[in-house]
């Protein structure tokens, strides 16, 4: 059982997630975002994280961030993408290969809910209902009574991820990314400022049934890499990777596939994260306790 004291408070928002309340909660603040995030900006700041001229921020981040360099792969990096993208010793992230273990697709601060009839899910500053983040209710509805998980990957985590089982995957569903007019939005039900691009695809696993995965990408520059389109795929292969921007990956699965570690469920009760990750077990098939 992992220490809930070792959890994150989702009600202690980080420097970064302060500064993007104030752009979000005021007028000035959304006009500056409206510019930010026009596809020439987003495409200019993404090249330049691509080009060698980025290489001078690498050293920096790593002290800023204390990554220890010495669980990664060495490399000469050409970029700050190649370096943020940078692979872990296999040894240092080894993969659970019981069947009935679930795994933890990435490195993360984990927390689980329970999806019912009017469930909202708070992922990198927006709200969310299932069929909001797919933009498909009726997929949304095959996950009633199941849980939602939301994987928050912060900027020191090793941002690739992989394949929670063995099975196949159909095609993915890129949603665009958008945020709303300068004049605040208010919807039927909740209010939003922005929806984040984000891909999903159906995940048909051999031991915990069909498993929607959705990555979210970054509202500036993040983006998502995914390796393959339809796949057939084994536990612990990479599945893809996330540039630059931080960014996090949802999971839905089915009612009663899955019997979650109590400390996660618990933490997550409180409003806690508790760090994962990639490989390490969360929970087992439901029968299998």
């Amino acid at each position: 059982m992992r220490n809930s004291q070792n959890g994150v408070n989702l009600r202690n928002n980080s420097g970064q997630e302060k500064a993007l309340s104030l752009l979000y909660g005021n007028f000035f603040g959304r006009c500056v975002l409206k510019i930010l995030t026009m596809p020439f900006i987003s495409k200019a700041a993404g090249a330049f994280m691509d080009s060698p001229l980025s290489v001078p921020f690498i050293k920096p981040f790593i002290r800023k961030n204390n990554i220890s360099m010495a669980e990664y792969e060495k490399a000469d990096y050409k970029s700050f993408n190649e370096f943020f993208t940078r692979r872990i010793k296999p040894e240092n992230r080894p993969v659970s290969q019981n069947p009935a273990e679930l795994i933890s697709p990435c490195d993360s601060k984990l927390t689980v809910y329970e999806i019912n009839e009017n469930s909202l899910f708070s992922i990198k500053n927006s709200l969310y209902s299932v069929a909001d983040l797919l933009k498909n209710k009726s997929l949304a509805e095959k996950y009633k009574g199941g849980y939602c998980m939301i994987f928050r990957l912060c900027v020191d985590d090793y941002h690739r991820y992989c394949y929670i089982d063995n099975g196949i995957k159909g095609g993915n569903k890129f949603i665009g990314g958008e945020l709303h007019t300068v004049n605040p939005i208010a919807l039927e039900h909740y209010n939003i400022y922005k929806r984040n691009s984000r891909e999903y695809t159906i995940l048909r696993t051999e031991n915990f049934g069909d498993v929607v995965q959705v990555e979210v990408g970054a509202m500036l520059v993040g983006k998502i890499s995914n390796r393959h389109g339809r796949h057939k795929f084994c536990r612990g292969e990479e599945k893809g990777m996330f540039q630059f921007g931080g960014s996090t990956i949802v999971l839905l699965l089915e009612k009663g596939r899955i019997a979650l570690d109590g400390d996660i469920l618990e933490n997550s009760a409180k409003g806690i994260e508790t760090p994962v990750r990639f490989g390490e077990t969360i929970g087992f098939i439901a029968f299998s306790r």
